[in-house]
């Protein structure tokens, strides 16, 4: 407790000893499994500077093509390592801004809970009308239940069951409201002050997808959107980072 304590005192000398006495408001772009984590985050960075942070939850390939686009964003919290990177190569974002801000998790979730087994073995059962993922075109935890699927043989036999979302938000409603028994979420979406959400789940092996490489880039020149980013790499944030289920790489 006192590291993070020492970490947020610093912090706040840092903010206020900057020179920004103006306080701004900032627009992020948030990938949809991060944006609970990052309403947290931006109520910690506003008490501490002053700023203002607008978010704009939504799919990660929507919002690359929306800042293709020239969409006035400040900072993109992305839910892959791909568009980030394409934004950088392209000079759509600030040189040196892009970083690794969250490892996602993908787990097999369902309300009931007695339905998923402890290595997802209902999958093959097929006891089970619907099961939910986020759209693998557009989303990067939907991208990674396609992979999972086909490394369990399991992807074109499950396609009359599959309900896609539009990103990993809308796949977790159809299981919440239960409009699918089950659904393949980010496990940060169960996760509510440190315990799971009711029901049963199964964390898919980090083996059998590729990893979920959560990246971020500044894509403007505002001081106080450089300032959260420096924020987002801070131990406090970290520490609400992993409240959420995340996981956080080894070297920023």
């Amino acid at each position: 407790m006192l590291r993070i304590t020492s970490h947020l005192f610093f912090f706040v000398t840092a903010f206020l000893l900057a020179g920004n006495a103006r306080a701004e408001e900032i627009h992020i772009a948030v990938a949809s499994n991060f944006t609970a984590t990052m309403q947290i985050l931006a109520e910690r960075f506003e008490e501490q500077t002053g700023h203002s942070v607008v978010l704009l939850p939504g799919s990660t390939g929507k919002h690359y093509a929306q800042i293709m686009h020239g969409a006035p964003f400040d900072a993109f919290f992305a839910a892959d390592a791909e568009r980030p990177a394409l934004l950088e190569a392209g000079g759509r974002s600030l040189p040196g801004s892009r970083f690794t801000y969250a490892i996602g998790r993908l787990v097999l979730w369902s309300p009931d809970t007695e339905l998923v087994d402890g290595d997802g073995a209902v999958l093959q059962s097929r006891a089970f009308r619907r099961l939910a993922i986020a759209n693998p075109r557009l989303a990067p935890y939907g991208r990674a239940a396609q992979q999972f699927l086909e490394s369990r043989r399991l992807w074109e036999s499950l396609q009359p069951k599959l309900v896609r979302g539009e990103n990993i938000g809308q796949a977790f409603q159809f299981v919440a409201s239960g409009n699918a028994e089950l659904g393949l979420v980010a496990l940060s979406q169960l996760m509510q002050s440190g315990r799971h959400r009711q029901g049963s789940l199964w964390q898919v092996p980090g083996t059998l997808h590729k990893p979920i490489e959560q990246q971020a880039v500044l894509l403007s020149d505002s001081t106080a959107a450089a300032d959260f980013m420096r924020f987002a790499k801070s131990e406090p944030a970290h520490t609400i980072i992993r409240g959420f289920g995340y996981g956080i790489p080894d070297v920023q």
